[in-house]
């Protein structure tokens, strides 16, 4: 999907300076409709203890699709000027082309600021854009590692600790069973980048709104690059699409034995496979160096105010309470959506309950280490989206063919400054 986009125009709605959080709160308690665009499933749980604390807000809770699908729908309405929603749900890395467009109100013109220190530093740089902060964070997702407990076991492999554990696992596992993989490489994934992330790599850069710097071959890309490449070479990881009935079924069997992605999986875990409830633990991501402890963010969600609403101040109120309030982040976390919020982070109830897919292992405790350790100075793209939706036909081919994927990052970068340029930014591929 190619949005098109540019760096340009204006909320000439926005309020005067001095908006405060009486006049937020003045907002609620008058008539309101409000259009929440979301793709959580029973997130209207959540909403219902919105309208029961505020009364005469009502909520109109709709699934415009997930992630490119939805934003599709959402360019049509703000180009439109109607038929959008007051607040939307919006990825961190989709995040960036609606702020530098302006389509999005900027939350410090309603104290947005104040909450800084509500939201992990991780989490809160992501809604930072060019000096203004644009959306409020709804979830992360922090690094971890999951693996199968049993299959580790069956092999005599212990968790690795370092990438180059890692490797050695693989080769242990593939030689005894062939069959089995240390994990898969979804070809049609650009989630991969969290990998860079955690290795070090800053691919994406923007400056002043439309300048663009990409560097796909920095070291820590090239460090991830060169590992998967022998990885896939000695097909020791298995390139298949995930989310898909046939991945799900090996994630099931045991054939991959692990799964390094955000710490929102646990949920999706235990709904997909119950058959394997109690056998996965978690662990820190490998690190590439013994002794560091290094993390990033893979997803994650902000909850964004399009500055098409006629409802800006009530929009504005509720997603500060559905993204800071104590009892909305419990019930979102209880829906399966990893926490953005220190409080919860820190909640010494949260860190110590057994969970149930890790057979009883406080791995709350594990991702709220991660998420302390995310690397910082991470940025995507203003058209991440875009890039997103060319990685498949890029890396992800060198995925598929079991080769090196740096060739694939070359093409990649290609791709992205050239749409770059057609865009209107100012990009330097290095």
């Amino acid at each position: 999907m190619a949005l098109s986009l540019t760096a340009c125009g204006g909320d000439s709605d926005a309020p005067k300076t001095g908006t405060s959080a009486a006049d937020l709160d003045k907002a609620l308690q008058q008539p309101t409709t409000l259009t929440f665009w979301t793709w959580v499933p029973n997130i209207q749980k959540t909403v219902d203890l919105f309208e029961k604390k505020y009364p005469k807000v009502k909520v109109k809770v709709v699934n415009a699709g997930q992630s490119a699908a939805e934003y599709t729908k959402l360019q049509t309405a703000l180009k439109a000027g109607s038929g959008g929603p007051d607040v939307a749900q919006v990825e961190y890395f989709a995040l960036p082309q609606f702020a530098l467009a302006k389509q999005l109100v900027n939350l410090n013109d309603y104290g947005a600021d104040k909450l800084k220190d509500t939201y992990a530093a991780s989490a809160w740089s992501q809604v930072n854009v060019n000096g203004g902060v644009y959306g409020l964070p709804q979830d992360t997702g922090p690094l971890a590692m999951f693996y199968r407990e049993d299959v580790l076991k069956k092999y005599d492999i212990e968790p690795p600790k370092t990438w180059a554990e890692y490797e050695k696992a693989a080769e242990k596992l593939h030689q005894a069973d062939p069959k089995s993989y240390i994990a898969s490489m979804d070809p049609g994934d650009a989630g991969v980048v969290s990998m860079l992330w955690q290795a070090g790599s800053r691919p994406f850069q923007t400056k002043k709104g439309t300048n663009v710097t990409v560097d796909l071959a920095d070291k820590g890309a090239t460090q991830w690059s060169q590992m998967s490449a022998r990885l896939l070479e000695k097909k020791l990881v298995d390139p298949q699409p995930g989310w898909t009935n046939e991945w799900w079924r090996a994630m099931s069997t045991g054939k991959y034995a692990m799964w390094i992605t955000g710490a929102w999986a646990p949920a999706n875990i235990a709904s997909t496979l119950p058959d394997t409830m109690g056998k996965w633990r978690a662990a820190p991501v490998p690190q590439w160096n013994e002794g560091d402890h290094v993390s990033a963010e893979n997803g994650g969600s902000s909850t964004v105010v399009p500055t098409t609403s006629k409802n800006k101040a009530a929009a504005v109120a509720f997603n500060q309470w559905l993204s800071s309030d104590p009892e909305a982040i419990k019930s979102l976390n209880a829906n399966g959506l990893f926490p953005a919020t220190k409080q919860l982070l820190q909640d010494p109830a949260f860190l110590d309950t057994p969970l149930d897919v890790f057979g009883g292992q406080k791995a709350n405790k594990i991702f709220a280490d991660s998420s302390a350790q995310v690397g910082t100075g991470w940025q995507y793209l203003p058209y991440q989206v875009y890039a997103n939706s060319v990685f498949k036909d890029t890396v992800g081919q060198k995925f598929t063919a079991y080769a090196d994927p740096a060739p694939g990052f070359a093409e990649w970068q290609t791709r992205i400054a050239d749409y770059g340029k057609e865009q209107g930014f100012n990009v330097t591929a290095k």
